[in-house]
């Protein structure tokens, strides 16, 4: 398990970047307005969304599990606790399918648990224009 952190970035070269150098790592991943680093250490999964005109740095914070009895498990104590937000499984954003759950704290942060189940999909051209990995809501 290892905690994200998604930010809103102005420019994702720039980014990019300074976070290769602030952690000593190359992206994992690395498209048109999106990069992601997967840090061992520390345990971080850096997400970058190149939103110049986001009006928060912060996009979302999660965490990232490798097991899918981890997913089972936080949803049935998310459900119990009454905080559950959204169920979304076998879905492809962020240029990897995942399952995964969101929850919103009562100030409105989004939390992320979600585990990647392909992480080189064939990515379909999405004509929707939805936002890459956006918050439920």
């Amino acid at each position: 398990m290892r905690l994200q952190l998604a930010l809103n970035v102005r420019n994702l070269d720039e980014a990019v970047a300074y976070y290769s150098k602030l952690f000593d790592v190359r992206p994992h991943k690395q498209r048109p307005g999106y990069a992601n680093f997967s840090i061992d250490s520390p345990p971080l999964k850096l997400v970058l969304f190149e939103h110049p005109e986001a009006a928060e740095r912060l996009n979302h914070l999660g965490i990232e599990v490798f097991e899918a009895n981890q997913i089972t498990e936080t949803l049935k104590r998310l459900d119990q606790a009454g905080i559950l937000s959204d169920v979304e499984q076998e879905t492809t954003c962020c240029h990897a399918t995942q399952d995964k759950l969101w929850s919103e704290e009562p100030q409105g942060l989004h939390w992320e648990w979600y585990r990647i189940t392909d992480d080189s999909p064939e990515i379909k051209a999405d004509l929707s224009g939805t936002v890459c990995c956006a918050k439920p809501g």
